[in-house]
Order: structure tokens, then sequence, then C-alpha cells
């Protein structure tokens, strides 16, 4: 046994109905390893001898372009799989991962996952699922850069990461983590100048609220109808 005990997976949707015995299998080969805020499990272009499940917090996943610009790929939450390269036969992570707030995580070696994929098929199909999602995501977001404008891009990233990380508070629901206006022009492939316009217009109509690094999206009715164009 690795020492990590199987509570750790409790709640977890992607292990939910597993057997005690086989989760004990599962996380046999894995070690615990928590990362503080700003902290990278690894970076871009570094080898890929390892694979990650994050049990709690958020990191973001970020690629640096030819040209030097830093594009913010996604944000991942507690219960995905991440860093997940040697899978898709890549030797080298193909962007980094930080933690944007501190964040806890399983680890496994790349070289254990062929025995795990061929002893726990649902983990394997999991995994496809999610690399299907990914890529259907990444698609829709090159061609909504290449033919929304800036609103509607930037709302319907404040409705997914409320959808995927939000908290109900009063008046609204919060994005669990911090987010900088920068971060979100990373995101939607807009400037720093027209997400600070946006978010303040926003603001002041009562779409959102914010602070330093901090949004709550009070009328997400209003931001799904700037999401669809109306």
């Amino acid at each position: 046994m690795s020492g990590v005990d199987r509570s750790v997976l409790a709640g977890l949707k992607p292990f939910a109905g597993w057997a005690a015995a086989d989760l004990d299998a599962l996380l046999a080969p894995a070690h615990a390893r928590r990362f503080d805020k700003g902290a990278a499990p690894f970076e871009q272009g570094a080898p890929a001898d390892s694979f990650f499940l994050l049990l709690d917090g958020h990191v973001q996943a970020s690629k640096l372009t030819p040209d030097g610009r830093q594009i913010i790929v996604r944000y991942i939450g507690p219960g995905e799989l991440f860093g997940i390269a040697a899978q898709i036969r890549e030797t080298t992570y193909p962007a980094t991962a930080k933690a944007v707030v501190e964040s806890l995580t399983l680890v496994w070696p790349s070289s254990i996952w062929p025995e795990l994929a061929a002893k726990f098929p649902a983990l394997s199909s999991g995994l496809l699922q999610a690399f299907g999602a990914r890529l259907a995501d990444a698609n829709a977001r090159v061609i909504e850069m290449a033919t929304e404008p800036v609103e509607r891009r930037l709302a319907r990233a404040l409705l997914k990461l409320a959808a995927q990380s939000g908290r109900p508070v009063e008046g609204g629901v919060e994005i669990d983590f911090p987010l900088t206006r920068q971060e979100l022009g990373e995101m939607i492939g807009a400037t720093l100048f027209s997400v600070s316009r946006l978010l303040k217009a926003w603001e002041t109509e009562g779409l959102i609220a914010g602070g330093r690094a901090r949004i709550v999206v009070r009328r997400s009715d209003r931001l799904s109808a700037i999401a669809e164009g109306e």
C-alpha cells in the first residue's frame, strides 16, 4: 500500500461505485503531494514522467506560444486527471500547470499507466471521455476567437467558470479561486483593456460584482443572453 487512504477519493464523481479493493489497488503506486499557491506541478516542455489527480484546490493549465504569449487553456477542478501527456504518447508536457490556490494532488509515475488502464477499464474510458470533451472545448474556443466579439467570449467564460467552480454567496455565485483580468484576457484571447472595460460596465449594470481578483456572477440570465448574442 502507498499509505494513501481510499477516503481521499470519497465524493469524487469519477470514482463513485468503485469497490474498496479496486480503490486500494489504484492508490498503491500513488503518493500525495501538496502545492502552494503559485507552485507548478510541471512546466511546459519538461519530461512527462508523472500524472496527477486533483483532490482539492484549483490548477491552471497554460501554454506559451512560439511568439512568447501565454494562453490559458483551462482551469482544472477536483476529481480531474491532468498531466496525462504520456498517455497520448507525448514525452514532454505540452502545457504548464500552476496551482492558483493551495492544492492537494495524488501523483503516479507515468510508467504505471498501461498497467492501471488494463486493470481498470473505467479509468481508461473516463480519460478518453475527458480528452473528447477537452478537444471539443478547444475547437469551440478557436471558432469563438475567430468569429465572436469579446463580450460574448467573456460572458461565456464567466458562466463556464461559475458552473465549474462556483459557490453560492449572498447575491450570486462566486468563482471560487482568484482570477485577474489579465488571466481572463489570456483565457479568451482579448486585451486587458477590453476585459477591464467590459467588467466595469457589467459591474455598474449589476451583472457581476468584484474586487481584487474576485468575481461574483449576479445575473447569469443576462450574461447568458450576452453569450448568445441577444
